[in-house]
């Protein structure tokens, strides 16, 4: 149950963001463990193929604001910030303001997936922030990567928990696509060209 003072200020947000030049996203506003903070979030997603990129969303309690990626089950802020955390104190209506920047400049941040080919088909594929290169999720599947690839990536330390292929390890990749975000605000390495792939192209399956 929301307090009348976060009824007004999520109201406010709203009105805020109607004037947001982003793209949507979900979005989703409730208590943690029915007790402060008060939770507001969004969850980035490929549309193409469907896949979730992150939660990022801020905790507001006693006229603080803490926002970041989000643990993707607790909700919980990182214990290490990342390149879009925020920390804010203020009133109700600072804090509006600067809640607002904060969505709106996440949402229109710019979302790429590299993607890596063998035999045509897509064996690894990285998400990330383009303009800060910060990484979002990545995939590998060994059955459709070059033979040999992953040992030699798992001898060359790029690898992590029980297995799991780092694509930092693979170079550049051979193509991207854009997903979201500011597009003119991407950095991409040079040579690296852009592409719109329909989903049946690609030997991962994205479900």
């Amino acid at each position: 149950m929301l307090s009348e003072s976060e009824q007004v200020f999520i109201t406010a947000l709203r009105a805020a963001a109607d004037a947001w030049r982003a793209e949507p996203a979900d979005t989703w506003v409730w208590r943690l463990w029915d007790e402060p903070p008060l939770l507001i979030a969004v969850s980035l997603a490929d549309p193409q193929t469907r896949s979730g990129l992150g939660i990022f969303g801020v905790h507001l309690i006693d006229g603080r604001m803490r926002g970041d990626r989000l643990h993707s089950q607790l909700y919980d802020l990182p214990e290490r910030p990342s390149s879009v955390a925020v920390d804010s104190t203020g009133g109700p209506s600072e804090l509006v303001g600067r809640c607002a920047s904060w969505f709106e400049a996440v949402l229109r941040k710019p979302v790429v997936r590299y993607e890596w080919l063998h035999e045509g088909a897509v064996y690894a594929d990285r998400y990330l922030f383009a303009d800060s290169g910060e990484g979002l999720t990545q995939r590998y599947v060994r059955s459709l990567a070059p033979w040999g690839q992953a040992d030699r990536l798992t001898a060359a330390g790029h690898v992590h928990g029980k297995g799991w292929i780092q694509t930092a390890g693979l170079g550049v990749p051979d193509r991207f696509v854009h997903v979201r975000g500011d597009r003119d605000q991407a950095v991409i390495p040079a040579g690296v060209a852009e592409v719109a792939v329909p989903c049946s192209t690609s030997g991962i399956r994205y479900e």
